[in-house]
């Protein structure tokens, strides 16, 4: 379907041929599904928003990156958003409940009202997995460049890794709590970046979770990585201290990198926030 000249599309499909698991069969399947919409493929250096109406209705069909790409932009939009996942982890599909499989999605995409969700967001930025302080966020951020093959940063991600130190820190807000960590981390889904498993937490619920456990050392850390590749554990299992909060201040001692998701947004001291979104996504 293409756009006629001087109109803007009301619906969009946006289709990330990097992803995982769209091969040319199913790539040919959704362009046949979704006939009727404006087909484009995904480009983070093309704003995509200059093609459709103020409304629209926007599917991304891709992995993590290309899906939370899409919802991060259209975060404070009005849009309604489907998601078929078709990457290799799914951290934010899963944690939605979407289906696995995608004949069931497309279903759900079609047929299914959109909800708001709960997004967080840290130093102004949108994060839909997880919002990491210290030695954590420095792995997340490592694991994302080897995944991309982004080889000159690897050096640097990797020093990063291995420099890092414990810090004091204090939360106000919410939550009142003080201490020395290796990481702080504040959740929106189950797992992050290669299917880490952080806790229990869903964009589904009004708040996000804080973790006085995650990432405490490297060995935690090299854990929950083997837990998720070969023992296939994608939520955290067992006993683990916990809290839910919709707003925390947090201070540390010395300042520390703060990323939203893999994505470096400065440091420390940010404010660290659950809010309902206005952009709508189609949930089962």
């Amino acid at each position: 379907m293409g756009v006629k000249s001087g109109r803007k599309a009301s619906r969009l499909l946006i289709l990330s041929t990097g992803a995982g698991n769209l091969t040319p069969e199913i790539e040919a399947k959704l362009r046949y599904l979704f006939a009727d919409h404006l087909i484009i493929p995904f480009d983070p250096k093309v704003d995509f928003e200059n093609v459709i109406t103020t409304r629209a209705r926007v599917v991304i069909a891709g992995g993590d990156g290309s899906i939370e790409f899409v919802i991060r932009k259209l975060a404070d939009s009005k849009h309604p958003v489907g998601i078929l996942s078709l990457g290799t982890f799914n951290n934010f599909a899963n944690a939605l409940g979407l289906p696995g499989d995608l004949d069931r999605q497309i279903q759900v995409v079609k047929k299914v009202r959109p909800r708001p969700i709960t997004l967080g967001r840290v130093n102004g930025t949108v994060f839909l997995e997880a919002c990491a302080i210290g030695l954590f966020g420095e792995t997340i951020a490592l694991g994302q460049d080897m995944k991309d093959f982004e080889y000159g940063r690897l050096a640097d991600g990797l020093a990063n890794v291995l420099s890092a130190k414990p810090f004091n820190y204090e939360l106000t807000g919410d939550l009142k709590r003080e201490g020395t960590a290796m990481s702080l981390v504040f959740t929106n889904t189950e797992s992050v970046g290669a299917r880490l498993p952080v806790g229990d937490s869903t964009p589904r619920e009004p708040n996000l979770q804080f973790s006085a456990n995650t990432g405490r050392t490297r060995t935690d850390i090299a854990g929950r990585a083997i837990a998720s590749a070969l023992l296939m554990k994608h939520k955290e299992e067992g006993e683990s201290e916990v809290f839910r909060f919709r707003k925390l201040n947090v201070r540390t001692t010395p300042p520390v990198r703060v990323y939203a998701d893999s994505v470096l947004v400065g440091t420390t001291p940010p404010a660290v926030t659950a809010e309902v979104s206005a952009v709508r996504v189609v949930l089962p």
